[in-house]
């Protein structure tokens, strides 16, 4: 039985960074804070790019027709200093948000630091970043949708990204992890003949990953030494994203209708079997300690490891949900190394092991 609190407790550099940050911003409608938090990522990703990135890498646009006719926002990110004719691993990149915040121009900054740290490692890849669609516009399973439609598209057209389609890893933030997490079990299940027909998934890489749907958590607390020691608990009023938080964001996405979807793997991939999860590519977790959604992480990383799936298991003590916004935490840096370095290890072809939480 198990008990992760330790991992919650925050840590000195949060508790000297929370005072001086500003307030949260209070009675905006969902529009109003779609679009503040939306302009402040792209306007964070533009400083990124302006303080050296855009140099180091080649930016190119493509707009991908999904299933139901819409337009979808797509952009690859090349190494500047390796030739276009070179066919490079490809990560798929899902941003977070929520399924509510998020743009293509928001992901500038992360797309191109995994570039060029790649290249500076001497394992370059190229990124394709896919902006799915978000509610309140659009509900589930719009952006699992989108998704799915996006990965075949990339097989489509992977002589003209310049990747090789043996060699695509693909990974998230959040939302993007949940995405993600989805389509690596419904590309097993073959039920999607499309998803069935591209080349397995090189690996997954899930940053602070939602895995299990709220209406469906129960068989997760079993596996804790007791319910009140859950992450929901602890972290209930986290900074950042808190469980109210957290409910918004289902109400927003629609779940509340699909309560009876138990085994929809969709929705939640962490209530995945044994049976499910036994053909899963290598597995990069990175996981914030003072979250939520800190427990479901821990406790899927465990799953796929008791089931012979290559783990590689991440967790920032003591900070909560996004905190690689706040570029001075130490664990930052860090962050950017595990999704970096998360994507070459699945290139290796690594080997099963025992199940191992990395906290420094």
């Amino acid at each position: 039985m198990a008990d992760f609190t330790e991992y919650g407790v925050p840590s000195a550099e949060w508790v000297a960074l929370e005072p001086t940050l500003p307030a949260a911003p209070k009675n905006l409608s969902v529009e109003e804070l779609k679009a503040l938090l939306n302009k402040g990522r792209e306007e964070s990703a533009a400083q990124d790019m302006s303080d050296g990135l855009s140099a180091e890498v080649q930016l190119q646009d493509y707009t991908i027709i999904a299933r139901d006719g819409y337009p979808l926002e797509a952009r690859s990110y090349r190494p500047a200093s390796v030739p276009i004719s070179e066919r490079l691993p490809v990560y798929l990149h899902l941003h977070g948000g929520g399924f509510l915040f998020g743009t293509l121009s928001s992901e500038d900054g992360i797309c191109s630091r995994i570039v060029t740290s790649r290249v500076q490692k001497g394992t370059p890849v190229v990124v394709l970043n896919i902006n799915y669609r978000h509610s309140p516009e659009y509900t589930y399973p719009t952006a699992w949708d989108d998704v799915e439609d996006a990965f075949v598209w990339l097989h489509e057209n992977i002589t003209k990204i310049g990747g090789i389609s043996e060699q695509v890893v693909m990974g998230g933030i959040s939302a993007g992890a949940w995405l993600t997490a989805s389509l690596a079990l419904a590309q097993l299940r073959g039920e999607d003949k499309r998803l069935a027909a591209c080349p397995k998934i090189a690996g997954q890489v899930l940053m602070i990953p939602p895995l299990v749907q709220w209406d469906h958590y129960a068989p997760r607390l079993e596996l804790l030494k007791s319910p009140d020691l859950s992450s929901y608990v602890q972290c209930a009023t986290a900074p950042i994203l808190p469980v109210t938080r957290i409910k918004l964001f289902t109400e927003l996405l629609g779940l509340a209708e699909t309560k009876n979807a138990v085994g929809d793997r969709r929705m939640s991939p962490g209530n995945a079997t044994a049976e499910e999860v036994k053909d899963l590519p290598p597995t990069t977790f990175g996981i914030a300690g003072n979250d939520p959604l800190r427990d479901e992480g821990l406790f899927y990383g465990q799953h796929l490891a008791a089931n012979g799936i290559p783990t590689n298991v991440h967790v920032f003590p003591g900070v909560p949900h996004g905190f690689r916004r706040f570029k001075t935490l130490p664990d930052s840096k860090r962050w950017d190394e595990v999704m970096s370095d998360g994507i070459a290890w699945a290139l290796t072809s690594p080997a099963p092991g025992p199940f191992e939480i990395h906290s420094k």
